[in-house]
């Protein structure tokens, strides 16, 4: 049974940075591709950063390029999400997904969220 626990959210001012970390535990897949989503109050869940299993492709939404960086550590099946220059409109909760797949296309397993409040 794949499993994601998230970590790393919090409060932070406007400017500040976070690291999100994700560890998946009771995968199958030696190198999974993995993503982060976020969802904000009153708004669609929506897919900021993407890492194929290998690290080689990498994609993010266009309001976190430049500020938001996506790594792996490929021997723990983990992923991570620096985020830097942290906004007001980035207050929300942070899901890790992962696939089934080596290349993104389709996310089975989600971990149950973190926060991230980014506030004066």
């Amino acid at each position: 049974q794949v499993q994601l626990v998230e970590s790393g959210g919090g409060s932070v001012e406007p400017g500040g940075s976070l690291r999100l970390s994700c560890a998946a535990s009771g995968y199958s897949v030696v190198r999974p591709c993995m993503a982060w989503f976020r969802q904000a109050p009153g708004k669609e869940r929506e897919r900021i950063a993407t890492i194929s299993g290998g690290g080689d492709d990498i994609e993010y939404t266009d309001s976190v390029k430049g500020r938001f960086t996506i790594s792996l550590d490929k021997a723990k099946v983990m992923v991570f999400l620096q985020m830097n220059s942290l906004k007001p409109e980035d207050t929300a909760m942070y899901y890790c997904a992962a696939s089934d797949y080596v290349y993104c296309a389709t996310y089975e397993y989600w971990g149950q969220g973190i926060q991230v409040t980014v506030s004066s």
